[in-house]
C-alpha cells in the first residue's frame, strides 16, 4: 500500500525529513551548483519556493499544492526517484499514470490529508485536468533548472496533454433570455427587509455580469470603491483578474443605476468614494456589511436563472427555459463577449476587457449565432431560388 504521508507545501518552515526503514519520507539532500540562486536543498523546499515565487492567487496556490503533492508522492511511491533522478520517460509515465491511477490511490470521499483514509485522487483525470497537472509539474521542473537546483530539465522535452477545445463559444444567452431574467428578478416579491436587499443585490449582480463580462471572483472580490468616475462622465469598475492583473471595465448607465439602487436597499448612500473598502457583493442577511462567497454569488445567479426558466416555461418557450436551467454566471461573460464581437467591437478592445492573455481566445467569440446563420442562408436561398 502506498504511503500518503502529508507533504507540507505551505510557506511554513520545512519539516524535519529523515531517512530509513521507519516509513518516513526519503528526500535526497542536494549539493547545489556554486552559482545556484535557490536556498532549497530538498524537493519539498524547492516546491515551496516555486509556489511562493509565482505571486499566485489563493485559489491558484491551492491548486498548485494539490498537483505537486500528487507528483512528489508519485515520485516517492511509484518512481522511487528524486527530481534529480527523473528522466523524460518518467515524466511521460506520470502523464499516463494520471489517466488511470491505481485503485489504492483513489477514494470517492475527499478526506482531509491528515486522515489515514485520504487518497490523492477521486478517479481518473480528464484530459483538461491532466493538462493542468502537467503544466504544474513542468513549471516546477523548469524552475528547478533556472535556479540551479537541477542541471537539466527533462520536462522541456515532454509534450503537453492535448485537451479538446470547442471551436466556438456555445454557452451564451440571447438578449431575450437575459431580458427575461432581468424582468424576473426585478419583479420578485420583497415582503421582508432581507428579501428587499436580496432582490436589489441579485438584480445588480445580473446586470454587472451581463454588462462587464467580469469573472465571478472578480466581482465578488471587489469593493464598493471599485466603481468610480474620474469626473468626465465615464464610470469604471476596477477588478483584479487572473495572475493578480488589474483591469478596469466600463460601467454603462444601466449598471450604475442598479448599483445605486442596490446601495440604497442596504441603507447606504447612492454613491461612495474610491477609498471605500466595503465589499461590493453583500450578504442580504447580515446587519453588518459582510462579503458573500463566490459559491453564494454563483448560487444567487443560478436562482435568478431558475426563476426565469419557470417564466419561460409559462410562456411556452421551452427552448429558452432549457437554456436558462443550464446557465451560470460565467454564461453572462460569454454572452457579453459574443454580443459585442458580433456587433463589430474590435477584438483588441474585447481582449483587454476580458483579460485574455491570447487574442485567439477572444477570437473564439467572433461568430454568428446559429439562428443568424440559419436566417442568412435561408434569405440567400430564397433570393436565388436554388432548385
Amino acid at each position: 500500500m502506498p504511503n500518503f504521508t502529508p507533504i507540507d507545501l505551505g510557506p511554513s518552515a520545512p519539516e524535519e525529513i529523515t531517512t530509513g526503514p521507519s516509513g518516513r519520507m526519503h528526500v535526497k539532500m542536494y549539493r547545489l551548483a556554486e552559482d545556484a540562486i535557490t536556498e532549497a536543498t530538498t524537493d519539498i523546499e524547492l516546491a515551496r519556493e516555486f509556489i511562493a515565487h509565482g505571486e499566485l492567487s489563493a485559489k491558484s496556490i491551492q491548486n498548485s499544492q494539490k498537483e505537486l503533492f500528487r507528483f512528489l508522492t508519485w515520485c516517492r511511491e511509484e518512481a522511487k526517484k528524486t527530481l534529480s533522478q527523473l528522466n523524460v520517460a518518467d515524466l511521460n509515465n506520470y502523464k499516463e499514470f494520471l489517466k488511470n491511477p491505481p485503485p489504492e490511490w483513489i477514494s470517492k470521499t475527499k478526506w482531509p490529508r491528515n486522515d489515514p483514509r485520504y487518497r490523492p485522487f477521486t478517479g481518473p483525470l480528464s484530459d483538461p485536468s491532466r493538462r493542468q497537472a502537467m503544466i504544474a509539474v513542468k513549471g516546477l521542473m523548469g524552475f528547478a533548472e533556472q535556479t540551479g537546483y537541477l542541471r537539466r530539465n527533462p520536462g522541456a522535452l515532454v509534450r503537453n496533454v492535448k485537451a479538446p477545445s470547442a471551436s466556438r463559444i456555445t454557452r451564451y444567452l440571447t438578449q431575450g433570455a437575459i431580458a427575461l431574467a432581468l424582468e424576473t428578478v426585478s419583479s420578485r416579491p420583497a415582503d421582508t427587509p432581507a428579501a428587499f436587499r436580496r432582490r436589489a443585490r441579485d438584480r445588480f449582480l445580473l446586470i454587472a455580469f451581463a454588462h462587464t463580462g467580469a469573472r465571478l471572483n472578480e466581482i465578488v472580490s471587489a469593493s464598493m470603491g471599485s466603481i468610480y468616475t474620474e469626473g468626465n462622465g465615464r464610470w469604471w469598475l476596477d477588478v483584479l483578474g487572473k495572475g493578480n492583473k488589474p483591469r478596469r471595465l466600463p460601467v454603462p448607465p444601466e449598471m450604475l443605476d442598479a448599483f445605486q439602487s442596490y446601495r440604497q436597499a442596504f441603507e447606504l448612500l447612492p454613491q461612495t468614494s474610491r477609498t471605500d473598502r466595503t465589499p461590493l457583493v453583500l450578504s442580504s442577511r447580515s446587519r453588518e456589511p459582510a462579503r458573500i462567497t463566490d459559491e453564494a454569488a454563483a448560487e444567487a445567479i443560478k436562482a435568478v436563472f431558475a426563476d426565469a426558466a419557470r417564466a419561460a416555461d409559462a410562456q411556452g418557450d421551452q427552448d429558452t427555459a432549457a437554456t436558462l436551467r443550464q446557465a451560470s454566471a460565467h454564461w453572462l461573460r460569454h454572452s457579453m463577449l459574443t454580443n459585442h464581437a458580433n456587433n463589430g467591437v474590435q477584438l483588441k478592445t474585447l481582449q483587454d476587457t476580458a483579460g485574455h492573455e491570447n487574442i485567439a481566445t477572444t477570437a473564439a467569440y467572433l461568430h454568428k449565432t446559429d439562428n443568424e446563420r440559419h436566417d442568412e442562408i435561408i434569405r440567400s436561398v430564397n433570393g436565388k431560388r436554388v432548385l
